[in-house]
């Protein structure tokens, strides 16, 4: 009864089973603990901890979900993009720039084209900022058109457009005798 006469009700604390199981420390477990995290997130960082993220970047990621009050929800997405080689600090600038989600694919794809962690997270920051970029395709059209990064790193920062990107594309292929036009000598028969 004592109990019972608070003014709010006692929240339950989420199951961490799972998390020390998948080799979390105790005092990482307990700061999430302390950070409200639920069953639900509990589930989403499973995924995240087992592609190989520390115990560090789990309690960030849900830090700045909670921070813009959010439940934490793209573990299977992180841990796809740590699966395509981003480094961590790389995952948690997405997070920070409210990138994750829908553009994970697209960044994961870019990421196993070959692309840097450099490259994607200029698209995502021109993204979060709502100024125009170049699509994923064309930036992997500059890549295959032998641009370097710095180059492919001025496009984007230039706010080139994908028709600007297939111009270049044409021009720098017309300069490697790329054209169609062959100039034979001789004479026809």
């Amino acid at each position: 009864m004592f109990f019972t006469s608070g003014c709010g009700k006692l929240k339950r604390s989420a199951d961490t089973k799972a998390l020390d199981q998948a080799g979390m420390w105790f005092n990482s477990v307990s700061e999430l603990q302390q950070l409200g995290v639920t069953d639900v997130e509990v589930q989403q960082l499973l995924p995240v901890r087992q592609a190989g993220a520390s115990d560090a970047t789990c309690i960030e990621l849900v830090r700045i979900a909670h921070e813009r009050h959010q439940a934490f929800a793209d573990g299977p997405a992180i841990a796809n993009l740590v699966d395509a080689g981003f480094q961590e600090n790389s995952v948690l600038a997405l997070a920070r720039l409210d990138q994750l989600g829908l553009f994970t694919g697209e960044a994961e794809a870019m990421r196993l084209a070959g692309l840097s962690d450099g490259v994607v997270l200029a698209v995502a920051q021109r993204r979060a900022e709502g100024k125009p970029v170049l699509s994923s395709a064309k930036i992997a059209d500059l890549r295959n058109a032998g641009l370097s990064e710095k180059e492919i790193l001025a496009q984007i920062n230039s706010g080139a457009t994908d028709a600007q990107a297939d111009d270049l594309i044409y021009r720098r292929n017309y300069l490697a005798g790329g054209h169609s036009f062959v100039h034979q000598t001789g004479r026809r028969r």
